[in-house]
């Protein structure tokens, strides 16, 4: 990409930002209009008090059960209907797209997680130079308030050996549903992402690991799962179908975005220069302690 065309790029996107939010939250769902409700209500009572500006993005995967007149007069909350039923992948990637925060964070419909994530994840992606962060039930101070059955559990060991092998390099934990991303990264990552059903995942953090985009692991507490469908013989099977999609991808060079490499590489070379003006600024400071011990 030519000097012009980055810059170009930048002002388009600095001119949007005066449209933008702080943090934006995408709810994706099937069927699933009364949790959305329920739901929708549990973030507008809570995101208020996280000090962010926000917006709460509900995606119909074409369930069609929900009402015209659904949070019309809430500015910040919006409902997109896809017209057809496309699978979770496709959902959350048309409203992460859609989505006009700083920092986007998708999860499901039921809110599993704690509350008190978002704005850490926020954080993370705001404030400390993350491009992204995920959920990571792996980690030690992760938890579940509720039971999996063993089913359930070997059947997620043995997919996530499989991608970590196959797709991530070693990244296991790839199907914990919330994921955050930075609204520049996202732009990209949801641009390039093809996968419309469950392996979604996989793909953006493949995507993610590809471009050498810095990530946070987050643990997780589950605290409910009102909305899991995923049936054990016929989904895993198409998982598996899309993972091995997922590396026929890879293979066929399918994954290029100049845009989204030169974003990573703009990062690194901002905090170079930050570092190496402080180690320039270090010598006038030392400089002046001198003259005034001599005074």
């Amino acid at each position: 990409m030519s000097r012009k065309s980055r810059a170009d790029n930048a002002m388009s996107y600095e001119a949007d930002m005066s449209n933008r939010v702080d943090l934006s939250i995408v709810l994706p769902c099937y069927r699933g209009a009364q949790i959305a409700r329920r739901s929708v209500d549990v973030l507008t009572d809570y995101l208020p008090r996280t000090g962010l500006s926000w917006e709460v993005i509900v995606v119909d995967d074409g369930g069609g059960d929900f009402d015209a007149p659904d949070w019309n007069d809430d500015a910040s909350v919006r409902l997109l209907c896809l017209p057809r039923n496309r699978g979770k992948g496709a959902a959350v990637r048309a409203g992460m797209l859609a989505a006009r925060g700083r920092a986007r964070i998708f999860t499901d419909v039921d809110l599993p997680y704690d509350l008190d994530l978002f704005p850490v994840i926020a954080e993370y992606l705001l404030s400390r130079d993350f491009h992204v962060a995920v959920g990571d039930r792996t980690l030690p101070a992760s938890s579940y308030a509720l039971e999996v059955g063993w089913k359930r559990r070997i059947a997620s060991g043995l997919f996530s050996t499989f991608v970590g092998t196959m797709v991530t390099g070693g990244f296991f934990d790839t199907q914990c549903g919330l994921k955050g991303f930075r609204g520049d990264i996202a732009d990209q990552i949801f641009a390039l992402a093809r996968v419309d059903r469950f392996a979604f995942d996989v793909e953006l953090l493949y995507l993610a690991l590809s471009f050498r985009t810095d990530i946070k692991r987050v643990p997780v507490r589950l605290r409910n799962n009102d909305t899991s469908s995923v049936r054990l013989v016929q989904d895993s099977s198409r998982m598996f179908a899309d993972v091995m999609r997922i590396k026929y991808h890879q293979l066929s060079r399918r994954y290029r975005s100049a845009e989204l490499a030169q974003i990573v590489a703009d990062d690194f070379d901002t905090v170079r220069s930050s570092i190496n003006g402080r180690e320039r600024a270090y010598p006038q400071v030392e400089s002046s302690l001198q003259r005034q011990a001599a005074e």
